[in-house]
């Protein structure tokens, strides 16, 4: 993942930034984080730092986060202990973003302890809940990890069946970006494949990009 981090983008402007922990990593990004950020990441804890970031700047925003997987566990709920299975939940209990301002999408397997949390905190799901995770924020980060998208379409790093178009991608993107500002743009989880390179053009062109 490490590798498709460091995919060929034509901006003169791009950076790459490699630390030894997260923490130092989202501190990183966070600090050199432009007007509105496109990040190429590994794993989805690439965001984090970009999503502190953008609400330290902004106030209140909406987070929408198009994954397989929850991303919701804790050091104590994750059954693996990785990293990459907590971002989104990182993000929820620094305050960074709100559970109400979040839509969840393309998630289909989920940990019990993940399944518990949405229900308890009113976690959006699904394309539906773009409008409700946008209200009275003042712009949104869209989260794209590439295992949300149906493997016949793109190389994930953790691909799941059933995800996905990339035509459904586009609406749901193309729909947050006819609602709000979209402050940022975030692409994970893709192995260093060519054929990566015309889905992620067409996700970041439905946002505006």
């Amino acid at each position: 993942m490490a590798e498709a981090a460091s995919l060929p983008v034509p901006y003169p402007e791009a950076a790459v930034i490699e630390e030894d922990s997260l923490a130092a990593q989202s501190l990183a990004l966070a600090l050199e984080l432009p007007e509105r950020p496109l990040v190429l990441g590994g794993c989805c804890c690439s965001h984090v730092g970009a999503v502190e970031a953008l609400s330290a700047r902004h106030g209140r925003i909406a987070v929408v986060w198009l994954d397989a997987h929850g991303d919701l566990n804790t050091v104590e709920s994750s059954p693996s202990g990785n990293e990459w299975g907590m971002p989104l939940r990182m993000l929820l209990d620094s305050g960074a973003v709100q559970a109400e301002d979040v839509a969840l999408i393309g998630a289909r397997n989920l940990d019990p302890p993940e399944v518990e949390f949405i229900a308890a905190n009113g976690v959006g799901t699904g394309p539906a809940a773009v409008a409700s995770a946008l209200e009275g924020t003042g712009g949104a980060y869209v989260a794209v990890d590439f295992d949300a998208l149906t493997e016949h379409e793109v190389a994930a790093f953790m691909p799941e069946p059933d995800g996905l178009s990339l035509e459904e991608a586009e609406q749901v993107l193309g729909d947050v970006r006819g609602r709000t500002d979209v402050l940022g743009i975030g692409l994970s989880g893709l192995v260093p494949d060519e054929r990566n390179l015309e889905p992620a053009r067409r996700l970041t062109a439905a946002l505006g990009l």
